[in-house]
């Protein structure tokens, strides 16, 4: 499927966070992905994703939730990538910024994330729950949202490898926070950044028949 590409720059605080949003044809969703620590919008894992979520029709967003400066500063410390509630506020930044956008602005709203960014993911969706209409976790850290996670009414699929045991716990406790729709799937063989042959493809089907059934209301093969 046909996609428009067009590179954004979204003003949040005193940066600019720059992203690319692709949009195909008819597009009746949108996705937004939140990277995990020490990735940005070029990651692979996430452009592969996207990309199979582009030919189910949604739109999607890969957005460095640092600015340039900020980067290089965590780089350094690597703090700036744990601090859940700013990446929350970045990510709904960019949810207000796509809600106005013109080409956005009546698509649902989805939240990918991964390791950290889910659990920024998740608390953005405790936020804004009139924006935010799905998400879901890659290998992620959603008990990094906390007590939030009581507040989280959006649809939640959690996919951990099989041999990602720490973070398989910590999907496992946070399940059992979680007071909305929740699935937990597990990749078999699979372990953290699913580099296993075929792991990514399973997690690139399962988050495409998530956000095809909770933003656009139909099943996907």
């Amino acid at each position: 499927m046909k996609a428009r590409e067009i590179d954004v720059a979204i003003p949040v605080d005193e940066a600019q966070l720059a992203g690319m949003l692709r949009i195909p044809e008819g597009a009746d969703g949108i996705v937004l992905f939140a990277h995990g620590s020490g990735s940005s919008r070029f990651s692979p894992r996430n452009r592969h994703v996207a990309t199979v979520l582009e030919r189910a029709g949604l739109a999607t967003v890969l957005i460095d939730l640092l600015s340039e400066r900020e980067e290089r500063e965590d780089s350094r410390t690597g703090a700036l990538r744990f601090d859940i509630p700013m990446l929350a506020d970045r990510l709904l930044a960019a949810a207000v910024w796509l809600h106005a956008y013109e080409g956005t602005t009546s698509l649902p709203l989805g939240l990918f994330g991964a390791s950290t960014g889910a659990g920024a993911a998740l608390l953005a969706a405790a936020g804004r729950p009139e924006l935010v209409k799905a998400v879901v976790s890659r290998g992620g850290r959603p008990d990094l949202a906390g007590k939030a996670l009581r507040h989280v009414s959006a649809p939640t699929l959690l996919i951990v490898g099989e041999r990602d045991a720490v973070v398989l716990d910590l999907n496992e406790r946070a399940a059992a926070d979680l007071a909305t729709e929740c699935r937990l799937e597990i990749v078999p063989g699979a372990t953290h950044l699913f580099e296993e042959p075929g792991a990514l493809e399973v997690v690139a089907v399962l988050a495409r028949d998530w956000f095809s059934l909770h933003l656009a209301g139909r099943a996907s093969g």
